[in-house]
C-alpha cells in the first residue's frame, strides 16, 4: 500500500468512495453525494490552505483518502484542524484508515497544526471512535440528536488529539505562521 498526496487524477475515485458513504453510512451528514466538480473545489480549498490531503493506493487504485481542514473558518482556529478519513467499502478492516491517520497526523503537525478534532457522525460509529481512541484522541463530548438521516436521529461525537507541542507554548514561540 502507498500513501501519497492527492492529485487531480484522484478526485473521481475520491468522489466515488465518499458518495458510497453519503448514501450508505452515517459518518457524513450529507444526504446527497457532492459532484466531482464540488469534490474538486473542496480539494482545492484544502490544498490552498497548505493542509494535507492524502490517498491510499493499492495496485494503483485509490482505496481510501484523508484530509485535514481548519476546524472552523475564523482565523483564531488556524492551528486547529478537523480530520476526515474515508475508505472504500472493499478495503474496510485492512488497516487503511490507520495508515492514513498516521500520515495525516504527521503532515498536519508539519503544517503547524496544534490540535486535531474528530467530528464523528453517529455515536454508534464504533469503528471510527475506536480508531481515533487508539490513535490518542480523547472523547471531549457528544452532541445529541444533531442530525436526521435514515429516519433516525444521529449524535455527533467530538474527539481531540494534541499535535506537536499543542498549547504548551504560544504559536509565535516556534515561528509557526499559518
Amino acid at each position: 500500500m502507498l500513501i501519497r498526496k492527492v492529485t487531480e487524477d484522484d478526485i473521481e475515485a475520491i468522489q466515488s468512495i465518499y458518495a458510497h458513504w453519503v448514501l450508505n453510512g452515517t459518518a457524513s451528514f450529507e444526504l446527497e453525494p457532492p459532484s466531482i466538480d464540488e469534490m474538486r473545489r473542496r480539494y482545492n480549498d484544502v490544498i490552498a490552505k497548505g493542509l494535507p490531503y492524502l490517498v491510499a493506493l493499492q495496485d494503483h487504485a485509490v482505496i481510501g483518502y484523508a484530509y485535514a481542514n481548519w476546524f472552523r473558518p475564523r482565523p483564531a482556529y488556524r492551528f486547529c484542524v478537523e480530520n476526515s478519513i474515508y475508505v472504500s467499502p472493499h478495503a474496510q478492516r485492512g488497516g487503511v484508515a490507520r495508515l492514513l491517520m498516521v500520515e495525516l497526523i504527521a503532515r498536519a503537525e508539519a503544517a503547524g497544526a496544534r490540535q486535531m478534532i474528530a467530528v464523528i457522525g453517529d455515536s454508534a460509529n464504533r469503528a471510527s471512535i475506536g480508531l481515533h481512541s487508539s490513535m490518542g484522541f480523547e472523547l471531549v463530548g457528544v452532541i445529541h440528536a444533531t442530525g436526521w438521516k435514515f429516519d433516525r436521529w444521529l449524535d455527533t461525537v467530538l474527539m481531540q488529539r494534541t499535535l506537536g507541542v499543542g498549547s504548551a507554548h504560544p504559536a509565535s514561540v516556534d515561528g509557526v505562521v499559518a
